[in-house]
Parts: C-alpha cells; structure tokens; sequence
C-alpha cells in the first residue's frame, strides 16, 4: 500500500464532493455508525454516526449512506493522538519501523526537531527522515532544529547555520522552530541564536529553559519563544504558564514530570498544557505505549478522560496551527481512533485519512525499503590506548556528577577521591565511577574524563554512541579497561549500546543508521534493549533505564554539570571547568 501524500486542501473537486457528502446528497466512501464521539471542543461525548470522504470528515450525525458503513457498536470515536514534541530517533527505530510501532497505539501525528539526526549528519539525515515519513500513514511535522550543535562545548557531526535554517523553514511541513536549548545565549543576546529566533517569526518556536525563572525567563520569553517543555516543578511550570507560554507536561523514559504537573491542568489553564513524550526508548514503546500512554498515565492520575485526550489532540493542533487535526468534526482529516476502554484508553482500531491502518494493536500496513545506506559508517575515532583513560588528579576532591532519579538534570557534587600514583581511580564502595566521551565524528582524539555518581555498577562498563546532543560515544565503568573494550565495540558496530565486564561483551545492540537507529522491528531492537539493561542491572546499577540515563550525562544544556568530548562543563555558568577549582 502506497502512502505517498498528497495535499487534501485546495482540490475543489474534493472540497465539492465533501460538501456533497455532508448535505447527504451524495454517499460517503465510509461511515463509522454507533460511535460514541470525543468532543474536543466542548469536552462533551455524543452519540452520531461519521461519514468520511476522500480522507476526510464530511459530518457527525445521522449519515447513513456510504459505500461501507462500519458499526462500531458503541465504542468511543476520537481523534488521532499527536506528540506535540518527541525526538523519535530516542526510540531506536528506524523511520518505518517506530511508525509500525507509535501508529497502533493511536499515534497518527508527531512534532520534531530531528536534532538527534541532525547533529551527526545534517541535513542529509532530516531529509532521510522525512522522505521515508511520506510513506507511511504518519503525519510528520518538522521543527527546524536551532541547535546544531546545541553550544560550543562540544563536537558534533554537523552544524547548522542561520543558512542552513532559512532553507529548512522552507520545507514542506516545516511548521516552526525547534527547542531553543541555548537558553544562556538568549540571555546573553548572542546575535546568532536571536537571529534564528527572527528567522522564524510568525512560526512556533519551542523554547528549553530548564530552571529558568523571574527576570530571565521574562527576557526568554520576550525573545519570542512560547513554549516550554522542562519544568520539573509544578511552581515553575505555573510561573511559565502565567507569564504566557504553553507548558508542555512530559513523561518519557528518563525525564518524569507528569505526577510533578497533573495539577497544573485545570478547567482555567487547560487551553495552554500539552502531554508530550519528548524521549521515550524502544522498551517503553513496547511496554507502555507512546503518547498514549501518557494519555493513560495522565487519567490514571486524576484527569478526566476526554481533558487528557484534548491535550494530546487539539490543543498540540492550536498551538503548532496544524489545520485539519486534532478533532472529529466536518473538514477535518480522518485520522481517528476506535478506543474499546476509555479510561484505560483502549485501542482497537486506527484510521489514516479514512483507511484503516491498525487493528487490535497491530499494524495492516507494509514498509517499503529504506536502508539509510548513505548514513551508516558513521563512528571515525582518532586511534588511542588505555593509558588515554587515565584521570590524573587535580587536588583532593574532584567534581563529581551526581545523577537524580527520575530526570535528566544532574547535581554538582565535590568529593575526595582514590588517587595512586597520581591517577584517580573508580571507587565502587561509594559509587564514584569513571565516565568518559570519546569524539567519534572528525577522529579529533578528544576525550573527555570525569566521575559521576547514581549508576551503582560493581564491575564492568556500559557505552553508548547515543549521547543527546552531539551523540559521541559515552561510557561509565569501574574501571579502564572495560571501558576501553566497551568503547572499541561501539566503533566495530559502527554504532550502538554495549555492556563489557572482564574483557567480555555481556550483551549489545547495534544502531548502524548514524550511530542513532536500528533497521530491526521493534520487538527485536526492545529484546536486545532488555537483555542490555539486565546485564547492566547483573553489573550493579540500579537504575531503572541505564542507558537512557547515559544518554543524557553529556547534554551540556541540562543543569547543573555535565562532560562532553571538551571535558567537564558547568552549565549554570555555562563554561567549561577547570578541575581544581
């Protein structure tokens, strides 16, 4: 089945049929009768019947006549979930494969900046995520990434420039510009980062102002960015709220703020909340859903159920001006979900644009070849030994990273550490291990050495070549050795996670496609994530997504200290540290 799209505005042959159908002069090519329907403009579930025409909705009331009626018995009629903000490459998956994974579960529309992508091969890698999105039944809206790389502090693949971003505000279904990271730059008034901002004026632009607050989130703000996704407490999500932005409320695998903000949402700031995922690995997918189960967790929680599906629907639709989606109504695009359970949020059937795409959980679509063959061999490390490894100390005590269960933000720690002859060693009994980032883009050799505390690992090594957002190769262990192995096994992959002990890879999973995304289904890349994730857990960690956790100790745009490629950076300050200090 081809899912080349066309545009379904502006045809008057169409708009004339659809309007036919709607006075009930002409039959639809589809009604869905007996449904329960998800008002989403009046909160309100009503009995009717919808007839569909050329993809999309001709009316909602008694249409009877149609070339195939469909009795839904009662069932609940909503429209398809839209993830306002998610970095898809954090599932894994390659293109087609996470739309066999996000569609059955209701998904029919997401947000992204493709930033991931972006900052190992550029525009090449957006354009190889965006034609392989053209085949499939998945609306793809793209947020132009203004962070390639996201600072100066680091190495990345690529980099995109003011140049770069006037071509890509350009691009069909193109709808804004992506999560402006560099909040310091903003403050600062760097002329570069405010000139992205203009390029994209009278557009969405996503703001990243993690604890940002007072005068300084004002000046952010007046920038001209209107949205947030990075509050962590419920009082800084309601400063941002009450000083003009959408909150969008995110629950993914590593950041978990949605208990934190449920009780922001209320019958007054309800307009202005999204539920989003942002990153959500390929374990989590499987186990829990996308958007959906956010959706889920949100009623769970407390919310009524057509409020949570208003903030995954036409409040993302309103706020990225996406015409056509989000709400089952006349005009609107037939990406419409069956739900058996509404509050359990029970998905039965999926529509995409009046076709049925999905039942029972699984998808009825097929996949076209993609391959992404121009965007593998994408791991190139200046050769190096274990002696490179070695952290010689600085005085005392050292920084350490300390990690916070639940979210992506990290604590600035200092502590005495284990020194013989001069070199600080890994110390299990306190949980203070070795964390290292190799550049793995232009083979510049750079390493950046630090320690870090909250992985909990007794023995052994864990790598990874996805660290968000330049995606060099990160590692912890216990030691050295074991995270030299691991880090060679990344660049023999070409790619992916690895878990070493004694010399001997424990379990991994390969991601050839820019070092970010495998071509296997979902159910395979999740088992291999898994058996990753146990062996860390056999290692010590405790923690309840390891890698994920790892993917984010090198973001330097996440308070408080990170390590990067360059070597340690204070965020708060926004600067590179010099250890001693």
């Amino acid at each position: 089945m081809s899912w080349i799209k066309v545009s379904l505005r502006g045809v008057s042959q169409i708009d004339n049929l659809l309007i036919s159908v709607a006075k009930g002069e002409l039959p639809a090519d589809l009604v869905l009768a007996n449904a329960r329907v998800v008002n989403v403009f009046t909160g309100e579930i009503e009995p009717g019947n919808v007839a569909i025409s050329g993809g999309r909705i001709a009316g909602v009331g008694d249409y009877r006549q149609a070339k195939e009626v469909l009795d839904l018995g009662g069932r609940y009629l909503a429209p398809g979930l839209i993830d306002g903000h998610t970095h898809l490459e954090s599932s894994m998956l390659d293109v087609a494969q996470y739309a066999r994974a996000v569609v059955p579960r209701g998904t029919l529309a997401v947000v992204t900046d493709l930033h991931e992508i972006a900052n190992v091969c550029g525009l090449e890698g957006m354009r190889y995520v965006l034609n392989s999105a053209r085949r499939l039944p998945l609306e793809l809206f793209l947020m132009a990434p203004s962070c390639v790389p996201a600072t100066h502090l680091e190495t990345s693949g690529s980099r995109l420039d003011a140049d770069d971003l006037r071509r890509v505000l350009r691009w069909k279904g193109c709808i804004g510009l992506g999560e402006v990271m560099n909040f310091p730059g903003v403050l600062a008034g760097d002329a570069g980062v405010l000139g992205k901002i203009a390029l994209a004026r009278g557009k969405a632009v996503d703001g990243h102002a993690p604890g940002v607050s007072g005068k300084n989130l004002s000046a952010y703000i007046a920038a001209g960015i209107h949205s947030d996704h990075e509050s962590v407490s419920l009082a800084e999500a309601t400063e941002k709220l009450r000083q003009g932005m959408f909150v969008m409320i995110q629950e993914g695998s590593s950041e978990k703020n949605l208990d934190a903000l449920l009780s922001l949402v209320t019958d007054k700031t309800y307009p202005r909340c999204l539920l989003v995922v942002d990153d959500r690995s390929c374990v989590d997918l499987l186990k829990d859903g996308d958007i959906d189960g956010v959706v889920r967790k949100a009623i769970a929680g407390g919310l009524d159920p057509v409020r949570a599906i208003q903030l995954a629907t036409i409040n993302t639709a309103r706020y990225f001006s996406l015409e056509g989606l989000g709400a089952v109504a006349p005009g609107y695009q037939a990406n419409l979900v069956v739900i058996d359970d509404l509050p359990g949020l029970k998905i039965d059937m999926v529509f995409y644009r009046g076709r049925l795409v999905a039942k029972e959980g699984k998808p009825l679509f097929s996949l076209s070849e993609t391959g992404g063959k121009s965007l593998r061999n994408t791991v190139n490390i200046k050769p190096f030994t274990v002696k490179s490894l070695r952290l010689l100390a600085s005085g005392e005590a050292e920084p350490v990273i300390e990690i916070v269960p639940g979210q992506i933000i990290t604590r600035k720690r200092s502590a005495k550490v284990k020194v013989a002859d001069g070199v600080v060693l890994p110390d299990v009994s306190r949980d203070i291990l070795k964390l290292v980032v190799v550049e793995r883009h232009k083979a510049t050799g750079n390493i950046g050495l630090g320690l870090v505390t909250g992985f909990g690992l007794q023995r052994g090594a864990l790598a990874s070549s996805v660290a968000h957002d330049s995606h060099n190769i990160v590692a912890v262990g216990t030691n050295d050795e074991d995270i030299f192995n691991a880090v060679k096994e990344i660049e023999r992959l070409q790619g992916g996670l690895v878990a070493v002990a004694d010399g001997r890879v424990l379990a991994s999973l390969a991601l050839p496609i820019a070092g970010l995304l495998s071509d296997e289904p979902l159910a395979v890349v999740a088992d291999k994530l898994k058996k990753l994730e146990q062996a860390a857990v056999g290692l010590g960690t405790k923690l309840p997504s390891p890698f994920s956790t790892l993917s984010f100790v090198a973001l330097p745009v996440i308070p408080e200290l990170r390590l990067t490629d360059l070597g340690l950076v204070d965020v708060n300050q926004f600067r590179l540290v010099k250890r001693g200090e």
